[in-house]
């Protein structure tokens, strides 16, 4: 799914006005509906609705959506904002809809002392200040009914955009000049500014809602940042045959653990087997050896010369893919293994400890292969790359980064980023909070080792394996519970995400 920028959004709405052909005002109707069917389907018993409308087209959305309500039974208050110089043409004409009708207060604000709810029964607040046309911050008055609209502790659902945030950068924006929305049914796709942290006060949960845009012209337009959902991810999955042997699959080297740390080699090797690797060998150091062994029978172990850590491995040249990084730590010895392995030309997937070498010996990153995999968590990233200001400065960052080196960047978080050399970000549309645990990583580096070793490209292995991944983490969360959810879960519910292969 494209995510598309503000000046590309305006052109898709005219394109669809023009060649459906659809007059504006209708298209607005089909917005408007579209957050009335997600609104009476989210939010049932006695409430109250407070619309707070701006003079624009999403004032017009918010005012076509009062009607709706009113005329469905609803209970309704409208509140206008008329700090703008002009109101839209479709905002008029739904105005002018909305006040033939008996029984709804529609109320010109003169300040934020005005806006006020129902004392009788919860009130649901309604956003349709502004939407996606805003360049700079919110000031003045306006800032004033924002900050208001948020005092109240209502539960705020935005139309499109939460009023004040920017669909993009919003790196210099004033935050509490920013609607916080619980909820925010937004339109075709969700806009860039959604899937950075700094912004989830105000975002909430967003909604995708379809209202028809021409979906030719959005697919016509140049974008680098992707939505990855179960559409794009389904077709990439491979299909077995029937004669096939685990030759055809590939076999994998997991370099991982240390003493004290043999867990993450263990949880790596395991979502590594369940991403369908056919054959899989881990190097851990001699005090691993038993561990692996009893608690990963289907890998093969190769043992290191020294006991505690990672100094040596020996022919490489038998395996498709290197994965390296979980538990290793940062020893002297293990830090050499790291400079000659990313010497080695194979595709290699990059995590945690081996990152870490990597962030206090830069000159390496010049002999990385292209087209290899880092798994960097934020911490691990800013090792990396340096401190950033803000979310949308790591976003850029990370870019920088995956095109300078020619490699594949996945920052882990809440919308998982997979950054490629072409400059392109896709950000992922799967997981939950229940996976900020331990082990977690560790897991996320298996899977993508695996489907590398099948012969997935590193784009395609990098955006299957964080979806996959993420998917499991949902299916084991729906299961245990967020708060229980442990790394093992998410491995033990791999087989079920690979046959669902949706969100």
């Amino acid at each position: 799914m494209k995510i598309l920028n503000a000046e590309q959004l305006h052109a898709a709405d005219a394109f669809t006005i023009e060649n459906e052909p659809i007059s504006s005002v209708d298209l607005m109707e089909r917005a408007a509906t579209a957050c009335f069917n997600w609104i009476t389907e989210h939010f049932t018993g006695e409430l109250h609705f407070t619309v707070v409308c701006g003079m624009g087209n999403n004032g017009g959305d918010g005012l076509a959506l009062s009607r709706l309500l009113h005329t469905n039974g609803y209970s309704v208050d409208v509140l206008i904002v008329p700090y703008f110089n002009k109101a839209s043409a479709d905002y008029t004409e739904n105005r002018k809809k909305l006040e033939t009708l008996a029984g709804i207060k529609v109320k010109e604000i003169t300040g934020p002392d005005d806006i006020t709810v129902a004392t009788d029964k919860p009130t649901i607040i309604i956003d349709a200040i502004l939407g996606t046309g805003i360049s700079k911050q919110v000031g003045g008055k306006l800032a004033e009914v924002i900050q208001k609209i948020n005092a109240l502790h209502c539960a705020v659902v935005a139309i499109d955009v939460p009023s004040g945030l920017m669909v993009e950068d919003n790196s210099a924006n004033d935050h509490k000049n920013v609607i916080n929305a619980n909820a925010t049914l937004t339109f075709e796709a969700p806009k860039l500014s959604f899937l950075f942290a700094e912004n989830v006060q105000h975002v909430g949960d967003f909604y995708v809602l379809d209202i028809g845009i021409n979906k030719a012209f959005i697919a016509s337009q140049k974008s680098l940042n992707y939505y990855v959902t179960r559409e794009m991810i389904a077709p990439l999955i491979k299909h077995r045959s029937k004669f096939s042997h685990k030759g055809n699959y590939g076999h994998a080297l997991l370099v991982a653990g240390s003493y004290g740390k043999m867990g993450a080699a263990v949880l790596a090797a395991k979502s590594c087997l369940r991403s369908g690797v056919g054959l899989l060998t881990v190097h851990v150091p001699k005090c691993g050896y038993t561990i692996l062994q009893s608690t990963v029978p289907e890998a093969m172990v190769s043992v290191d010369e020294d006991e505690k850590e990672i100094s040596s491995i020996k022919d490489i040249a038998q395996y498709n893919v290197i994965g390296i990084g979980p538990g290793i730590g940062t020893g002297k010895a293990t830090q050499q293994l790291i400079k000659i392995l990313i010497q080695a030309k194979l595709p290699m997937v990059i995590d945690a400890d081996a990152l870490n070498i990597l962030s206090e010996n830069k000159t390496w990153l010049a002999f990385l292969p292209k087209g290899c995999i880092f798994t960097p968590h934020p911490g691990e990233f800013a090792r990396l790359v340096g401190k950033t200001s803000s979310a949308y400065d790591a976003y850029t960052l990370q870019k920088e980064f995956a095109v300078k080196y020619g490699v594949y960047l996945v920052l882990k978080g809440a919308h998982t980023a997979i950054a490629t050399p072409e400059g392109e970000v896709y950000f992922n549309s799967t997981g939950n909070p229940g996976m900020a645990t331990g082990g977690s990583g560790d897991t996320l580096t298996g899977i993508i080792t695996g489907l590398l070793a099948q012969g997935y490209s590193s784009k395609q292995a990098a955006l299957l394996g964080v979806y996959i991944h993420g998917l499991a983490g949902d299916i084991a969360a729906h299961e245990v519970g967020e708060g229980s959810l442990i790394a093992e879960d998410i491995t033990n519910c791999l087989g079920h995400a690979f046959k669902e292969k949706k969100a």
